[in-house]
């Protein structure tokens, strides 16, 4: 959350600086609505590799085309993140527009939730935890216990955030990056795992040393992405004043 504010302009920094407390308190908030409601679920992934080939043109970005072209019930069950996330850009705007700042807020950090988990390249597949090329728990590994381990020596550098013209089609493309780098991880996790199934200190040396630059590079565009939608959702609502 810090990187994300670091990447935001003089006119719009304090009100989330001052707010940061809050913003980390919810912006775990989805994931704990997935216990309440299982169909929360589907808003946290979506399974591209159900569309055909990359780039997955097949694909409408418009949902209610989409939903014209598949139906809902396989838009829903292959994941509505890109979607979610152009909900939830619209939501923060129209709350900034209304100066419903407490409501503002609470959107904001659920924005962040889903525009990081779009910069998951697990969120993006199928084969979300390995079982599809016999490398259970694969996605932990990468986008947990590699961070848990190591992030003391990520060079964070995220570029200052920038005004997106269209938040849903800005979430398809970093889904799309994302979904790029699959087969580079799962070749770097075979390759440290010698064809052993223990996960020792010497496999995540080696995992971190082949996967790294992939890893920090997503955290780097996570905090730009956030910092980006929160900077469009003010001035889509007309660059109201913020209060601190």
């Amino acid at each position: 959350m810090n990187k994300a504010i670091d990447t935001l302009p003089q006119d719009i920094r304090p009100f989330f600086e001052s707010n940061l407390a809050l913003l980390s308190q919810h912006v775990t908030d989805p994931l704990d609505a997935i216990a309440k409601s299982p169909a929360e679920r589907h808003n946290h992934f979506i399974l591209l590799d159900k569309y055909g080939r990359f780039p997955f043109e097949a694909l409408p970005r418009n949902y209610k085309a989409a939903v014209t072209k598949f139906g809902k019930p396989k838009l829903d069950a292959n994941g509505l993140l890109p979607w979610q996330i152009g909900v939830y850009s619209e939501k923060l705007t129209e709350a900034m527009k209304a100066g419903r700042w407490d409501e503002a807020r609470l959107d904001a950090a659920i924005l962040a939730n889903y525009v990081a988990e779009a910069h998951d390249p697990f969120n993006t597949t199928d084969n979300f935890d390995g079982h599809l090329s016999a490398q259970p728990g694969v996605n932990e590994r990468f986008a947990t216990t590699l961070i848990d381990r190591y992030s003391s020596f990520f060079p964070m550098r995220p570029n200052d955030a920038i005004f997106i013209n269209d938040p849903t089609d800005r979430a398809f493309e970093a889904c799309l990056s994302s979904h790029s780098w699959l087969e580079t991880i799962l070749l770097a996790d075979r390759n440290a795992r010698h064809g052993e199934n223990s996960f020792t200190d010497e496999y995540y040396d080696r995992f971190y040393n082949q996967a790294a630059a992939i890893l920090i590079r997503q955290l780097s565009d996570a905090a730009t992405d956030v910092g980006s939608f929160w900077l469009t959702a003010w001035v889509n609502a007309g660059r109201p004043q913020l209060p601190r």
